[in-house]
């Protein structure tokens, strides 16, 4: 704490704990505090950049909901080159006993800091220790969010979709042109010769062929997925892909680590904390809502124990100088906000956006009248009687990847549209009509955030005492979402909406009421996991056969880039159906 003539004010926030420091106890001063434009400009700063990041990853972490189909195109309109297998791995869901682990183990190791700190009196090695551990650890989310950061922001130079006037074009990577893309759907090679450019939207910039050719490769190199191939013979045989981005992210995020260790600027220690809570949000979801709920709740009560009636939470986050927080400056005031505050309750609000999404793709499922056959034993054991009846199978739609989409959104899209924030039109690519799939829940867990992260400002203020933000965060975005589910009627959909599978069905049997909605799912055409683990099982059987046969290699590694380039647009469509 500052000592009472102090020229500042501090504001501390750090895994849900908020504690200020300053001249006086006052209310009047409190107030005089919001007047001051510094302590309002580092407020600023610090709630703006919590949505973002909670905006950002939410968006992120989107993938195919359990109502849509496996993908069968790419956003170009191209057949998909990976398996549809390839995108469904969900991430490792958190369970109903992670409400009682979370709390249990964070209040485990927050008191073993405490006392650690304590034992050592100068936490200096521990912070060295700390910081070296979590910056390694943070390489990886550093790289994902540097990529995904380079992609978003190169397709605004090198954009997929591009309007003019009336008409739509789709920048084809394959022939090098642009393609009109009509009502119904078809693509035709634009004739003249400013079609060649990668940058549709200043086509006068690059006049010369060379120049064309030089600005091509640039965007080849950008946008294209190398596939890595990886074998040693009889250790391991892997394949993966990989981006230009990727590399560069990863060389990015090790320089900002070693910077950081040697300088430790409040800046790189920022963007290693960015880079955490966006690896968080990738990576750890709550499978349900109610599951979702819990865990928020478990964490709401540890907060309110921590920092009400024990000295460890605001203890440990003033001593420790790792990147576990974000800190922002303005003149003589500083505030530090705890990534524990936006990753806890961002990751719910990130299933909120998947569970948005999944509400759109459900509402496109379509019930095929379909004819079912049954078969049953007649009087004797020998007859077999055959019955038929009208039943309706359910249709996905095909998924339609919809990160990544906020260049093409902007580029086809017209200056009123963007002053007015409307949905796309009808002309617009289908991938763009699809990433504009309403965000009812998250939008409204995003007001809950926002207003509980006020609330927790304008207490800390006035009371001039250390803050439990969770206090405040969760009934926020809790509150917000079951109230939107009650307000809608969908409190029944939410609470059985679940990311562990068993909703990802296909071609599955169902009885409609007479309003067309579902009663019940007769039959379940999903293979089972013994029929699938013995298909692969044949598969690589009949691939080490064929090796056997033909030779092997004991080593091979190798780098593929896809086909580009006039006249290979057939050359790759032909490689993708072959790949499918």
């Amino acid at each position: 704490m500052a000592s009472p003539d102090a020229k500042s004010d501090l504001l501390l926030q750090h895994e849900g704990a908020v504690a200020l420091s300053g001249n006086t106890t006052t209310v009047a001063s409190s107030i005089f505090a919001w007047k001051d434009p510094h302590f309002l400009a580092v407020e600023v700063k610090l709630v703006f950049t919590a949505l973002a990041l909670i905006y950002i990853g939410a968006h992120a972490a989107l993938r195919r909901p359990p109502s849509a189909a496996p993908a069968v195109i790419t956003k170009s309109g191209r057949p998909r080159k990976k398996k549809p297998s390839d995108d469904d791995v969900f991430t490792q869901g958190l369970l109903p006993s992670d409400a009682i682990i979370f709390p249990v183990m964070a209040g485990i190791v927050l008191v073993g800091l405490y006392y650690l700190i304590q034992w050592l009196q100068d936490p200096a090695i521990l912070n060295k220790i700390l910081r070296g551990y979590i910056s390694i650890m943070g390489i990886f989310s550093l790289t994902s969010l540097i990529a995904n950061t380079i992609q978003n922001a190169t397709s605004f130079l090198f954009p997929l979709y591009f309007r003019k006037g009336r008409t739509t074009y789709l920048v084809d990577g394959v022939e090098e042109c642009l393609r009109p893309i009509t009502q119904d759907g078809s693509q035709d090679v634009v004739p003249p010769a400013e079609s060649t450019s990668p940058i549709p939207w200043a086509p006068f910039l690059v006049r010369s062929p060379k120049a064309r050719r030089y600005l091509w490769e640039i965007r080849h190199l950008i946008s294209e997925e190398w596939t890595v191939k990886l074998k040693l013979h009889g250790f391991f045989n892997e394949k993966f892909s990989i981006q230009f981005s990727h590399i560069l992210g990863f060389l990015l995020a090790c320089s900002v680590v070693a910077a950081y260790h040697v300088t430790n600027h409040m800046v790189l220690s920022n963007i290693l904390g960015y880079g955490l809570c966006y690896g968080t949000f990738l990576i750890m979801s709550p499978t349900t809502f109610p599951t979702g709920t819990l865990i928020l709740c478990g964490l709401f009560i540890y907060d309110i124990v921590m920092v009400f009636y024990t000295p460890y939470m605001i203890t440990v986050a003033t001593k420790l100088d790792a990147p576990i927080k974000l800190t922002f400056a303005s003149a003589a005031k500083s505030s530090i906000l705890g990534l524990g505050d936006i990753v806890v309750p961002g990751m719910v609000m990130a299933l909120a956006l998947r569970f948005d999404l999944w509400r759109f793709y459900n509402k496109q499922v379509k019930y095929v009248a379909t004819e079912l056959k049954l078969k049953a034993t007649g009087p004797t054991s020998d007859d077999i009687v055959v019955a038929s009846e009208i039943q309706h199978m359910a249709k996905k739609t095909p998924y339609i990847d919809v990160t990544g989409s906020w260049a093409d959104r902007f580029w086809v899209s017209t200056w009123p549209g963007l002053l007015t924030f409307s949905k796309p039109g009808k002309d617009a690519p289908i991938s763009v009509q699809v990433a504009a799939f309403p965000k009812t829940y998250f939008y409204a867990s995003l007001i809950g955030y926002t207003l509980g992260l006020l609330v927790t400002l304008v207490m800390l203020v006035v009371f001039r005492h250390g803050q439990p933000a969770l206090l405040y965060l969760v009934p926020g975005v809790l509150g917000s979402l079951w109230l939107t589910g009650l307000v809608r009627g969908e409190l029944k959909e939410m609470w059985t909406y679940t990311e562990d599978g068993t909703l990802d069905t296909q071609d599955v049997i169902v009885e409609l009421d007479n309003s067309g909605n579902v009663i019940k799912e007769i039959k379940d055409n999903r293979q089972s996991t013994d029929e699938k683990e013995s298909e692969e099982k044949k598969k690589k059987s009949e691939q080490a056969t064929k090796a056997a046969q033909s030779g092997y290699d004991v080593f091979h590694f190798s780098v593929r880039a896809p086909p580009r380039g006039p006249g290979k647009a057939d050359i790759a469509q032909e490689l993708e159906r072959k790949a499918l």
